[in-house]
């Protein structure tokens, strides 16, 4: 298997791009009383999970990119979060986001484990 040459080959950094690109959109619908509020909160959480995947895929180091990863990982708990939120006060139907952001959380949690357990 050939490595890839940058973070935007990696399927996980594409699916977690979608995301962000998908709360972009949903976030557009959101009240502008909520614009510092939870459209700011859930969109710097979005960018962060495909940012910190981008920034650790160049660290050298085992443990320094699975701080990156770990790091995604965190922002991608927070966007859940968001994701019930938003759902709950009728913002905007989450579902699919939802769903996207589960396959983000699997891809990144297996590409962790493939650093961590990686001979060199």
């Amino acid at each position: 298997m050939e490595k890839s040459k940058r973070f935007t080959e990696l399927i996980v950094w594409q699916k977690a791009h979608e995301f962000v690109l998908g709360v972009y959109s949903a976030t557009k619908m959101f009240p502008k009383e909520e614009l510092f509020g939870l459209t700011s909160q859930l969109r710097r959480a979005a960018v962060s999970i495909p940012a910190n995947i981008a920034e650790g895929y160049r660290k050298r180091g085992k443990m320094d990119k699975a701080r990156f990863f770990n790091i995604a990982e965190g922002s991608l708990e927070e966007c859940y979060y968001y994701m019930i939120l938003a759902n709950d006060l009728g913002y905007a139907n989450t579902e699919n986001l939802k769903g996207l952001l589960n396959e983000v959380g699997k891809l990144l949690n297996a590409y962790s484990k493939s650093i961590l357990t990686s001979i060199s």
